[in-house]
């Protein structure tokens, strides 16, 4: 059995788990367990995941934010994780990264959403300081000059809180059609679609040096432990109601359904 290396001893202790290609369903579940049954600090990394798969947040109604015709022909698996949020389609080319930690172990970060982003923004500007001025935060997004790379969300409770992004480090055009204009976006955003409010990270920084210089920021806050999924030593309860489900084919269905009944009624039917 390897001893895991610990650094900077005497900060906080972060576990760190490292993936390639885990399922982003498999990795949801992971993270949402760690938040509920450990009581331990765990930052987490997949570096991309399998087939492309649409995540939507907790109150994420597919009608109003997909193109579910598109969606079901395609057989594109949607999820509703456990988190708060917008929705996004990740595949190979997305890198998660998600911090999981006690309200103790970061004191001067009240646990609310907006204090949060703050401080992983000031995280990640270690990360990006070689790309220049043009990292920073908007609302709720990480972006380069005025275009999003990073989506972030989070789920806070008593004592522990979750912050996830996905990266976007490479995508493919024609997934974004999957996704339809949100009826309420970033004011930044200012009515671009998808192509237009979006870049590509790999235009800014190579895959590796991104996740290794993620690493070296999260060690200037925290004493590291990197482990094995195999060395976790929590619980893990098969039984576990997990809020993070895979959405049915009959539930898109019956969405869709529902959206063709309602523009089918004349708006004056619709106000009485």
């Amino acid at each position: 059995m390897t001893i895991p290396k610990i650094k900077n001893v005497g900060l906080p202790l972060m576990n760190l788990l490292r993936f390639k290609g885990v399922p982003i369903l498999r990795q949801l579940h992971l993270e949402e367990q760690l938040l509920r049954n450990s009581s331990e600090n765990w930052c987490v990394i997949n570096d991309g995941t399998t087939s492309p798969t649409i995540v939507m947040g907790i109150s994420g109604k597919p009608a109003e934010l997909l193109e579910l015709e598109s969606v079901l022909k395609d057989e594109i698996p949607v999820i509703r994780r456990f988190s708060g949020g917008g929705t996004v389609i990740v595949d190979n080319g997305t890198i998660f990264v998600t911090f999981i930690c006690n309200k103790s172990a970061v004191p001067d970060v009240q646990p609310y959403p907006q204090p949060i982003m703050s401080w992983s923004a000031l995280l990640y500007s270690k990360v990006f300081q070689g790309v220049g001025s043009f990292f920073n935060l908007r609302e709720n997004d990480y972006v380069f000059g005025q275009r999003k790379f990073g989506g972030n969300a989070q789920s806070i409770t008593k004592n522990r809180w979750i912050h996830h992004t996905s990266f976007l480090w490479d995508y493919e055009v024609k997934n974004m059609a999957y996704l339809k204009l949100p009826s309420r976006a970033p004011q930044y955003r200012l009515a671009r679609g998808h192509l237009e409010f979006v870049c590509r990270m790999k235009d800014y920084m190579p895959r590796h040096v991104f996740i290794d210089e993620t690493i070296k920021a999260v060690e200037t806050q925290f004493s590291v432990r990197s482990l094995e999924l195999e060395a976790i030593e929590i619980p893990f309860d098969k039984q576990f109601p997990y809020s993070t489900r895979l959405l049915t084919v009959h539930e898109l269905e019956t969405a869709v359904s529902a959206s063709q009944l309602e523009n089918s009624i004349p708006n004056s039917q619709q106000v009485q």
